[in-house]
């Protein structure tokens, strides 16, 4: 019988498998390239789109995910400056696998919020 995970069959390749997902896993890296799947963003058009994220934290993803060739960043020389950030090609690839797991979070989670609930329960009970 075949193994059904893939990334099970390359432990090689898990620290370079693990580093790429810290990048397109987290909360801010999902949420920028989400935004930006729908055009070209200002910074401070990004800034308040994502609720809760702070101008250090915002500047340290976008820096990364350009490290990572997932987005570009064009100055215009203009007085005060303009930035704007977009979606590279290879950033362009990743907002179907994004699509997809924010489907599946929407369609999972009542059954997940039941499943908290219930654990909660039990460990409530079991303390003293």
């Amino acid at each position: 019988m075949a193994p059904r995970n893939k990334v099970l069959q390359v432990p090689a390749k898990c620290l370079a498998i693990r580093e790429v997902l810290n990048r397109v896993g987290d909360k801010w890296s999902v949420q920028i390239v989400g935004l930006l799947g729908n055009g070209t963003m200002r910074f401070s058009e990004l800034r308040r789109a994502i609720e809760g994220i702070s101008q250090r934290m915002l500047t340290l993803t976008l820096r990364g995910l350009e490290r990572d060739g997932l987005i570009e960043r064009t100055v215009f020389p203009e007085i005060p400056p303009r930035v704007e950030y977009a979606l590279t090609r290879l950033g362009n690839t990743l907002l179907e696998p994004i699509q997809q797991l924010a489907e599946w979070a929407a369609d999972n989670r009542t059954t997940i919020q039941a499943a908290r609930d219930k654990f909660d329960a039990a460990a409530a009970k079991r303390k003293p």
